[in-house]
């Protein structure tokens, strides 16, 4: 018997998802899917109708096509993201590499090739959730601080301050950090992270924990000896530093 309740009983509300798409016989089918799954689901069919949406605090997860023809949807990901850390999924044309690392480079969380399973759609969503909000987690958070250098970790909130300041992360990036941190001058394998991360194995040729990680290194600079944080171990995986 399938899970039909992805919020534990303690949760307020059930998570908003937003999906802008303008394939409405696709998102006829998601919505009544996503629906019995125990989501409200909000289609859009209109690029800038949808970043509207998502800047309005109307949802609480964003799906999106990566193709939208009435609206530049690499320009919608890149405001979005620029002004909101809200966890995004984009869907993208099968084989289409280009697309895929554009998007996590502005700062998707995950990607799902079309077609796809319903069900998969389901588990991505889920795996991304256990990273953001503690509201809508579909496990009991991680509670504690994390500190290294200069940097503070807080798990309970999922926020990262350097210096005192606030470094904007999404999800996906801080799941990744605290996977690193917590195996401070160790070598952590793509897959690994890719497990805690993405709540996935890595498919073939999938860049997506290189690209995170990328983005990762830009938002938190080097350390306070100029030296990069986190290190590339060529062909295993990557290292956070203690020095």
């Amino acid at each position: 018997m399938s899970e039909s309740h992805p919020c534990p009983l303690f949760h307020c509300r059930a998570m908003r998802i937003l999906i802008i798409d303008d394939d409405i016989e696709l998102c006829d089918l998601l919505t009544e899917y996503l629906t019995r799954e125990g989501y409200v689901v909000l289609p859009c069919h209109d690029g800038r109708q949808g970043l509207a949406s998502a800047l309005a605090d109307d949802c609480d997860f964003v799906i999106m096509d990566i193709m939208l023809p009435s609206y530049n949807a690499v320009d919608l990901l890149r405001q979005l993201r620029c002004l909101s850390t809200i966890p995004i999924l984009m869907l993208t044309a099968r084989g289409n590499a280009a697309d895929r690392i554009v998007g996590l480079e502005i700062g998707a969380d995950d990607y799902l090739d079309k077609p796809f399973d319903p069900g998969e759609l389901v588990a991505r969503i889920r795996a991304i959730q256990r990273h953001g909000e503690n509201e809508f987690g579909t496990q009991p958070p991680t509670t504690g601080t994390l500190v290294a250098d200069d940097l503070l970790i807080d798990i309970d909130s999922r926020t990262v301050s350097k210096d005192n300041s606030t470094v904007s992360l999404t999800a996906i990036e801080c799941a990744l950090l605290h996977a690193l941190v917590k195996r401070i001058d160790q070598v952590v394998g793509r897959e690994i992270l890719a497990r805690e991360a993405l709540g996935r194995k890595l498919e073939r040729f999938d860049r997506s924990i290189d690209v995170h990680i990328s983005s990762l290194r830009r938002k938190l600079g080097r350390n306070a000896n100029g030296l990069e944080r986190i290190k590339t171990v060529r062909s295993v995986g990557y290292m956070f530093s203690s020095t």
